[in-house]
């Protein structure tokens, strides 16, 4: 079952695909547990899909921008059309999650935002890489380039093993080509990193003026291809 449903997944588009059982989300801030939104999931499922390595050889002010937002939409669509095939080939149920937006915490103040469920934590718990000094997602084969979504159920899967920490000991560029300073102990201020990365153009197009910790990191396109 479970290889039939990485598989099914993969076919739709996705790069990657982990399993995590419910169990490995007990850590999980209140009200942010995949049981917070749903009681009777069992299991979370996992999906990657990355962008181009090309978009990091570019200003990220529109190109890079344009793109890396559209992934969402990708990964979404996979979620809904994914959990309905489960949904009828096992006689489950299946929660496909917002890879991104909407969600309902915001701090105005402090310019933080958090969705539904961390995006991050659940690909870690699912197996699918670790966490970067820059607080994104390290995936083996396809580095920081991932956006990533679930799908919550309640079949009982076997879960997959955790990653490795992949992040370099002794590697700190991203923190030191932050030119804000935003990035510490695996997290970000969101309010420094925001006033920062997003702007937007006389025309009113949305721009991302920094992606910085992205592109320096030298596992950025996966740990064979690092340098």
């Amino acid at each position: 079952m479970e290889n039939f449903i990485k598989n099914l997944i993969l076919s739709e588009g996705a790069d990657v695909c982990g399993i995590g059982s419910i169990d490995r989300f007990s850590d999980a801030p209140k009200g942010f547990s995949p049981l917070d939104i749903w009681s009777d999931c069992k299991s979370v499922i996992s999906l990657g899909v990355a962008i181009p390595k090309g978009l990091t050889q570019v200003s990220s002010r529109l190109i890079y921008g344009h793109f890396n937002g559209d992934i969402c939409n990708v990964v979404d669509k996979i979620e809904s059309k994914v959990a309905k095939f489960i949904e009828q080939k096992y006689d489950c149920v299946c929660v496909p999650i917002p890879c991104d937006g909407p969600y309902e915490y915001w701090d105005e103040e402090n310019l933080i935002g958090r969705g539904l469920i961390s995006m991050k934590h659940t690909a870690i718990a699912c197996g699918l890489g670790s966490m970067g000094k820059n607080s994104l997602l390290v995936n083996p084969k396809f580095g920081n380039l991932l956006t990533v979504g679930a799908i919550f159920t309640n079949l009982e899967l076997q879960p997959d093993p955790i990653c490795k920490d992949l992040c370099l000991p002794n590697c700190h560029k991203c923190l030191d080509a932050c030119p804000v300073q935003a990035i510490k102990d695996k997290s970000v201020n969101q309010k420094l990193c925001r006033t920062n990365s997003f702007g937007q153009t006389k025309r009113g197009f949305g721009t991302i003026e920094c992606n910085k910790c992205r592109v320096v990191c030298p596992l950025r396109f996966g740990v064979k291809n690092y340098k």
